[in-house]
């Protein structure tokens, strides 16, 4: 019986591991059949892609090419309705095409005249206007050489007005609005100017009169390297405005009538100055001392070691008993001294208020003098009315000049002043307080 279940048992045993086997081989199979479907659909897929690829290529190039055959016929579509639109217009609609083409040339037209106007050099054609295309054109090519002869400048046989009046044929080289000049016959070199009156150029500058060295020979002597050429920056602006340099005494004497008390006054603010100047710098120098150092002048009457304004106010209280007597005098004393010492500084402040106003009085008669030479000569040249108000304007300039150093000087001495009598001050407060009779403490 025992042998039986053994048995049975053992039997199960190997059924079971058999069962385990079969199964374990089974799964191994299972895997590998799923991998190859995998990689086969991969294989599928990777086909239907680039399938799919092609075809998009093919689709997007048929897209482009009927869009464009689209945009063709929408274009010929409209240029059909436009010329379908042309045969249903009617002669309002025509006239006012007609007159917005008009409007378009005459902007054009207005377009080259403005170019031409701030390109020309010449100052009497810029202010002349035109309707005709092609003088316009014509202008605008003629601007474009100018242009290009100054980027690339070479020499041009020219007719210039000379210094003394005459025509000469000349070798002229302009860069910008500097432009050289070289005659064979006289031997000349130097600026030209243009004028504008008369469009021409003329002679504003001559450098050179040597037969040996003209600008042809000049730069012409060595033709490999370069050759320095020499010109006024200003445009011989300079060489007007040191012509016109006036001495100090000329340009006084432009201030006309009006200079006079301007100058008068100067000259009495000076000597004021000069004299209270002086006066102020010889004052005694004022010593401050103790109250018991006071005390003991006083009680020994030693005046001497004061001096000056600083003295007398020690003499007037030697001379009274303290009290209201001596206040009322040292008060008095110190007016005295405060006049002397403010006398005559207020001339200058009068000077210092006075001189522009009579320089502006002088401008403004000036100015009426120019406005009449304009109400009866009229307005026409700029220089003179600029003169005229250069005129006017000295007085002005002149009453400033002598304004402002007063306006200092008055300032310093009033200082000064107020200075030493605020000491002055100091020192009587000191004497109102002494008495005769009083012992050294």
């Amino acid at each position: 019986m025992a042998t039986n279940s053994i048995i049975a048992a053992f039997s199960a045993t190997v059924l079971l591991f058999s069962a385990n086997i079969s199964f374990a081989a089974s799964s191994d199979d299972a895997k590998q059949s799923i991998l190859s479907d995998i990689k086969t659909a991969q294989r599928t897929l990777n086909k239907t892609q680039n399938s799919i690829s092609k075809e998009q290529a093919s689709l997007a190039k048929q897209i482009f090419t009927k869009q464009q055959s689209l945009s063709k016929l929408r274009a010929q579509a409209a240029v059909n309705r436009r010329l379908a639109d042309e045969n249903t217009l009617s002669l309002d609609q025509l006239q006012t095409r007609l007159d917005t083409w008009q409007q378009q040339q005459q902007y054009q037209l207005n377009l080259l005249s403005r170019f031409v106007r701030q390109n020309t050099s010449n100052s009497a054609s810029s202010n002349e206007s035109t309707n005709n295309q092609n003088e316009l054109l014509n202008r605008v090519i003629s601007q474009i050489n100018n242009q290009e002869q100054a980027l690339y400048p070479h020499f041009n046989k020219q007719s210039i007005v000379l210094s003394n009046g005459e025509l000469s044929q000349a070798s002229t080289l302009q860069v910008g609005p500097v432009a050289w000049f070289s005659t064979q016959t006289p031997k000349l070199m130097g600026l030209l100017n243009l004028d504008d009156e008369s469009s021409a150029l003329k002679v504003a500058l001559v450098q050179s009169t040597s037969n040996d060295n003209p600008l042809d020979n000049t730069l012409n002597q060595n033709g490999a390297g370069s050759t320095l050429l020499t010109f006024d920056p200003s445009l011989t602006h300079l060489v007007t405005s040191q012509a016109q340099q006036e001495s100090p005494l000329e340009h006084l004497e432009k201030g006309g009538l009006w200079a006079i008390p301007i100058i008068l006054f100067a000259c009495f603010a000076l000597t004021i100055a000069l004299l209270k100047a002086a006066q102020l710098l010889r004052l005694s120098k004022i010593k401050m001392h103790s109250q018991m150092q006071l005390k003991q002048f006083f009680k020994a009457e030693n005046s001497s070691e004061f001096a000056g304004m600083q003295q007398q106010l020690f003499n007037l209280t030697l001379q009274s008993e303290k009290g209201q007597i001596r206040d009322d005098q040292l008060f008095n004393q110190l007016i005295h001294d405060k006049h002397k010492l403010d006398n005559f500084i207020g001339a200058i402040a009068v000077t210092a208020a006075v001189a522009p106003l009579l320089g502006l009085l002088g401008t403004v008669s000036g100015m009426i003098e120019t406005f009449k030479m304009m109400t009866l000569f009229g307005s026409g040249d700029p220089e003179v009315v600029s003169g005229g108000i250069a005129q006017a304007l000295i007085t002005t300039e002149l009453g400033l000049v002598v304004a402002i150093p007063a306006l200092v000087l008055n300032a310093l001495l009033s200082r000064k002043a107020k200075a030493y009598y605020s000491q002055l001050e100091g020192f009587a407060l000191q004497l109102s307080q002494l008495e005769k009779g009083e012992n050294n403490v």
